[in-house]
């Protein structure tokens, strides 16, 4: 057996998982510092000269349209994932967040600054589709949902650095005050893109396309390095066993067959990122200082309180990295939504009072919804979509579940300057009744997937595999016949023009990453075997059943 030399230090086991989740929030923390750099530059006075006083829909515009961008490539992106991987897709999406960053830092007008936006839109829709598919299928069912919400955790440590990077740079008395903190999206952008392709790549996605070898050696590293490692060799069986059973099922991956299938997983993950943005977080996020001024803070002093705000909503993010995996992902909703429900109507009743305490009430009130959120409808619906989708339809399913969280946000994010002039307080009483209806939605239809395997998910949806052949379908390894494993490849079919290309990117994406040895075919050959021991039992079995009842 060929030997390749090692580096003498590579991260394995719990060192490799927490750098690779750590790594990935990169991804996060972009959309995140996206949102937050926007709330505080658009009401410092050189940014409202330079665009001649931009009114509520040119403010909304530019402030919003990024979510148009990242709609269009949030629908594609579950295309790009499966073709190119998940490691070349974070890095196309950091590289054209990158380029969207550096037209808006350079932007000579209005129409510019709006282009920009969409382009890094772009970025942001492949990032926040991808990341959680990723994070998902390297981590264990016992800290999957920890390491989601500290995914969340670095979305939200992206948003608080936006907000004090406006507050500190809004102190320099030049353009300057709002183009530097746009620039520095544009560093953290390029990190990323750099960065992703020194991570390995997901070993479900692999093994799904018949690189066992590479799935396998990811598997090993993230269990701790070992080659006999038993619970790295189950894992590979199971997720192999699972991608067998649906290749000879013979069904499409298509949105189509998606649907048709997995109704009720697809309505459930796109309800999940819809109600995320329907209860209101956008208003604080991308209009704080707005939402403060209303109140009663004026100027800089508004873009502090944001601050203060934002701090307390990193540290809301924590408690979760416990309680996910020993709560479960229900009580965190339910407890959040109704927090969160009863902070937003005291937030509209405190602005409607209009009395000298209503500033303070204000922000004590948005900085207690802003923990709630924090703590549950924020980390949980990014965990929740590719938790419940299949192998076979996670990245078509997510992309599904990311793009409807852009057109909320997109709808949301828009009309929240035009809805704070015309009914100003009630705005929040109308976000605080979504809550009560999100509330409502998850008591009575979502199940809990607390650690639950993915490949075990069918049976909390009490999905039974179909019937093949008319034999039962209870374990995939039943349905496949002696000599189909190792598989045989994919039968060829019609390939168009842009998954030719994306192919062909995707050699260029995916270079030798010198910490990772493939693992050889003979190094797999005992679970080849395994499965074919298993598959002549059972087909003797069989036979000497069927000659016992043609004997009697």
């Amino acid at each position: 057996m060929p030997t390749y030399p090692k580096p003498r230090r590579r991260l394995v086991g719990q060192s490799l998982l927490y750098s690779i989740s750590v790594f990935a929030s990169l991804g996060v923390f972009l959309f995140g510092y996206d949102q937050g750099v926007m709330s505080g530059i658009i009401t410092g006075p050189h940014f409202i000269k330079y665009f001649n006083t931009p009114g509520p829909v040119e403010l909304g515009t530019m402030v919003s349209v990024l979510e148009i961008g990242a709609f269009a490539t949030s629908i594609a992106a579950g295309r790009v994932g499966d073709v190119i991987g998940r490691k070349g897709t974070l890095f196309i999406g950091g590289l054209v967040f990158t380029f969207g960053g550096v037209i808006q830092t350079f932007t000579i007008g209005f129409w510019s600054m709006v282009f920009g936006r969409i382009i890094s839109g772009f970025g942001v829709g492949l990032l926040s589709t991808i990341v959680p598919i990723y994070q998902s299928e390297i981590s264990p069912p016992n800290h999957r949902g920890a390491l989601a919400c500290v995914e969340f955790t670095g979305n939200i440590v992206g948003y608080a650095f936006s907000v004090w990077t406006d507050y500190f740079c809004s102190f320099i008395d030049s353009n300057l005050a709002w183009r530097i903190p746009l620039f520095i999206q544009c560093i953290i952008g390029g990190i990323l893109a750099g960065g992703s392709l020194f991570i390995p790549e997901s070993p479900r996605w692999l093994i799904d396309t018949d690189k066992d070898g590479e799935g396998m050696q990811v598997l090993v590293d993230l269990n701790g390095g070992d080659l006999d490692n038993t619970v790295a060799k189950a894992e590979f069986q199971e997720i192999k066993d699972k991608v067998l059973f649906e290749r000879r099922s013979g069904e499409d991956r298509t949105y189509s067959v998606m649907w048709r299938k997995y109704k009720r997983r697809v309505l459930l993950a796109m309800s999940s990122q819809a109600f995320a943005q329907l209860n209101g977080i956008n208003v604080i996020s991308y209009y704080a200082p707005r939402v403060f001024e209303q109140a009663g803070w004026i100027g800089r002093e508004a873009i502090l309180m944001t601050g203060v705000n934002a701090i307390i909503y990193v540290l809301s993010t924590l408690p979760p990295w416990y309680l996910v995996d020993r709560w479960g992902r229900r009580p965190i909703l339910l407890s959040g939504a109704a927090v969160m429900s009863v902070a937003l109507a005291a937030t509209g009743f405190w602005i409607s009072l209009d009395v000298p305490w209503t500033p303070s009430a204000v922000v004590v009130s948005v900085i207690i919804y802003n923990a709630a959120f924090g703590y549950s409808w924020g980390p949980i619906p990014w965990l929740y979509p590719p938790e419940i989708m299949p192998l076979t339809v996670r990245a078509k399913g997510v992309s599904l579940s990311t793009c409807t969280n852009w057109a909320f946000n997109y709808i949301v994010g828009a009309g929240t300057p035009w809805l704070q002039d015309v009914i100003h307080w009630r705005l929040y009483f109308m976000h605080a009744f979504f809550c009560v209806c999100s509330f409502i939605l998850v008591y009575f239809l979502y199940p809990e997937t607390k650690g639950v395997p993915l490949e075990d998910m069918d049976a909390v949806f009490g999905e039974a595999p179909e019937k093949t052949n008319n034999r039962s379908s209870a374990s995939p390894t039943e349905n496949l016949e002696l000599g189909s494993y190792p598989p045989e490849p994919p039968t060829k079919q019609t390939v168009g023009f842009i998954d030719r290309w994306l192919g062909r990117l995707s050699k260029y994406l995916a270079p030798r990453n010198t910490s990772y040895r493939s693992v050889e075919s003979e190094e797999l050959a005992p679970l080849h075997s395994g499965y074919a021991d298993e598959h002549a039992r059972r087909r003797e079995s069989g036979e000497h059943s069927h000659r016992n009842s043609g004997d009697s």
